[in-house]
C-alpha cells in the first residue's frame, strides 16, 4: 500500500508542475518522461545494485577522508575544539570546509572540473533533448553551486532571453555545492546525499521544463564560455575575444581560502540567526496557545505531501516538520537536530529525508539568486525574475519531493 501511495505522490508532484505551468501546451512530454525514466534508473542503480552502492560509498568516503584530513588542520591550529569527546557543530561539520573548498578550486583550475562539466553537460543534453546550456548550467550546478554557477555562467546568462532566464533561477533553487557535501556526511547517510545529487540535477530539469517550457532555436542553442573568472577585465577581456590571463596559482589559491572562510561565516550566522529566529516565533506561539509551535504548525502545512511519501501517519507528520522547517530556515539547521537520531529511523523514511534535505531549496536561497541575477542582467530581465519568485520556491520545493519520492520507491 505505502508503495502505491509513494507513485502516487510522484505523480501528485508532477500534477501540481502542470497545473501551475505558464504554457501547457508546449510542454515537451517526451522530454520529460525521458528524464523522468532516467532519473528512476540511476535511483534504482545507486540503491539496489552492489555496485552502485559501493560506487555511492566510495564518493562518501572520498568526503570523509578529507574530512578526517581537514581535522589536522584544525587541531594544530584549535588543538582544544578537536580533541575532545564530542566536537561542536561548526568543529565538525563546517571547518573542513576551509579544506574541501579550495580542493575543488583547483580541480576547477587545472581544468579537470570544467572537462567533466563539459562533457557530462552533452551527454545530458543529448539524452534529455534540453537546450544545451540548461544541461550544462545543471552539471554545474551539481559540482559548482547556485552563486558560483551563475557567476561562471555570466556571458551565457546576458545573452539568453528573460523566459530562458526564468528557468535558470528556478534550477538554481535545488543545486547543492560539492565542496559542502562534505559537511552534510558528517550529519546524515552520506550513500543518500550522494544518490540526491544526481536526482535533484534531473529533477530540476523536469519541473523548470514543466512549469516554463522553452522553444529555443538551433542559433539560440549554443554555448557561450564554459569557464569564467572572478577578476572582472579578465570577465570584459573574456567577452570581446580577448586571450585571458590565468591568474597566478598561489594568488587563486588565496583567494579560495578566503572564500571558503568567508562562506563559513556565512552558514554559522544564518544557522544562529534561523534557529534564534524560530525559537523567539515559538515563545510568541505560546503566549498565544501553549501548545502552538512553529513545527507544528509547519507540519500540518506540509502533512499531505509527506504523506505522499508513502509513511505511515505517524511518520508523515514528523517528516512534515522536517521538511517545513528546512523550507523555512535551512538543511543544516534540520541536519544539525536529526544528526544524533537519524539512523534509528526506518530505512525508507532516513533515505527520503536526507534525499529531501540535501539541496539549497529555501526561502533565503531565493535572495541569494536574486541578488546574483542583479549583477549579472540588466534591470528588465531581473524585474521578471523577481516576478517569478513564487515559482522559485515552487520548484525547489517539487524538486526536492521528487527527489526524495524517487529515492523512496527502492529504499524499504
Amino acid at each position: 500500500m505505502y508503495l502505491l501511495v509513494n507513485i502516487l505522490g510522484i505523480l501528485v508532484f508532477l500534477g501540481i508542475a502542470f497545473l501551475f505551468s505558464k504554457d501547457k501546451k508546449n510542454i515537451k512530454w517526451r522530454s520529460v518522461i525521458t528524464v523522468l525514466i532516467l532519473n528512476m534508473v540511476i535511483a534504482y542503480c545507486l540503491t539496489q545494485f552492489a555496485w552502485g552502492r559501493a560506487a555511492v560509498q566510495a564518493a562518501a568516503n572520498f568526503f570523509a577522508v578529507l574530512v578526517q584530513v581537514a581535522y589536522q588542520g584544525i587541531a594544530f591550529a584549535l588543538p582544544s575544539w578537536v580533541h575532545m569527546k564530542q566536537m561542536d557543530f561548526v568543529t565538525s561539520a563546517l571547518m573542513p570546509i576551509l579544506l574541501i573548498v579550495p580542493v575543488f578550486d583547483i580541480l576547477t583550475y587545472i581544468g579537470i572540473l570544467p572537462f567533466i562539466i563539459k562533457w557530462v553537460g552533452k551527454g545530458l543534453a543529448y539524452i534529455t533533448g534540453q537546450p544545451k546550456f540548461e544541461s550544462f548550467f545543471a552539471v554545474e550546478m551539481m559540482f559548482l553551486g547556485n552563486t558560483e554557477a551563475l557567476a561562471v555562467s555570466t556571458l551565457q546568462i546576458k545573452r539568453i532571453s528573460a523566459q530562458r532566464n526564468v528557468v535558470i533561477a528556478m534550477m538554481s533553487m535545488s543545486c547543492v555545492t560539492a565542496s559542502i557535501l562534505g559537511a552534510y556526511t558528517q550529519m546524515v547517510p552520506g550513500q543518500f546525499v550522494l544518490t540526491a545529487v544526481p536526482l535533484n540535477i534531473l529533477n530540476a530539469v523536469i519541473i523548470s521544463s514543466i512549469l516554463m517550457p522553452t522553444n529555443v532555436s538551433p542559433e539560440e542553442d549554443t554555448i557561450a564560455k564554459m569557464g569564467g573568472s572572478n577578476n572582472e577585465e579578465n570577465k570584459e577581456a573574456a567577452e570581446i575575444g580577448e586571450k585571458v590571463e590565468r591568474e597566478p596559482f598561489f594568488s587563486f589559491l588565496g583567494d579560495s581560502i578566503l572564500g571558503a572562510g568567508k562562506l563559513i561565516l556565512i552558514i554559522v550566522a544564518n544557522v544562529i540567526a534561523f534557529v534564534a529566529l524560530a525559537a523567539l516565533i515559538d515563545k510568541v506561539l505560546g503566549l498565544i496557545n501553549p501548545s502552538l509551535s512553529l513545527e507544528h504548525i509547519l507540519g500540518i502545512i506540509m502533512f499531505p505531501f509527506a504523506w505522499l511519501m508513502g509513511s505511515d501517519v505517524h511518520t508523515a507528520f514528523q517528516f512534515a516538520q522536517y521538511m517545513g522547517t528546512k523550507l523555512v530556515t535551512n538543511e543544516f539547521v534540520v541536519m544539525g537536530g536529526v544528526s544524533s537520531k537519524i539512523n534509528t529511523f526506518a530505512p525508507h523514511f532516513r533515505a527520503q529525508l536526507t534525499v529531501f534535505l540535501t539541496s539549497f531549496a529555501n526561502l533565503s536561497t531565493v535572495g541569494m539568486i536574486i541578488g546574483a541575477f542583479k549583477g549579472i542582467v540588466d534591470k528588465k530581465s531581473n524585474d521578471i525574475i523577481s516576478k517569478n519568485v513564487g515559482y522559485l520556491v515552487l520548484s525547489g520545493i517539487l524538486v526536492s519531493l521528487m527527489s526524495a519520492g524517487v529515492v523512496g520507491l527502492f529504499v524499504w
